[in-house]
């Protein structure tokens, strides 16, 4: 039980982390600051954990990472378009 309450917090807060750049980035159009290649490499990991938790049956896994993985996602397709 309270792994479970301490692995929603821990999915909660880590995907909660990108909503400032995902809303400063849609804002701004500005990527200047943003690494293709970690964005890159990170959203393919998320990707990873995410077909993990699918394949483990995870649910908070697979929620975070599903959001995660949108919100990473928005950011990489952005810094693509703008450079």
């Amino acid at each position: 039980m309270l792994a479970s309450i301490i692995g929603t917090l821990a999915a909660l807060f880590t995907t909660l982390a990108f909503l400032p750049q995902v809303r400063q980035t849609l804002k701004t159009k500005n990527t200047s600051g943003i690494s293709l290649g970690m964005y890159s490499i990170f959203t393919l990991g998320v990707f990873l954990w995410l077909l993990y938790g699918i394949m483990m049956v995870a649910w908070p896994i697979i929620i975070a990472n599903t959001l995660t993985l949108a919100l990473a996602s928005t950011v990489l397709a952005l810094k693509l378009k703008h450079g």
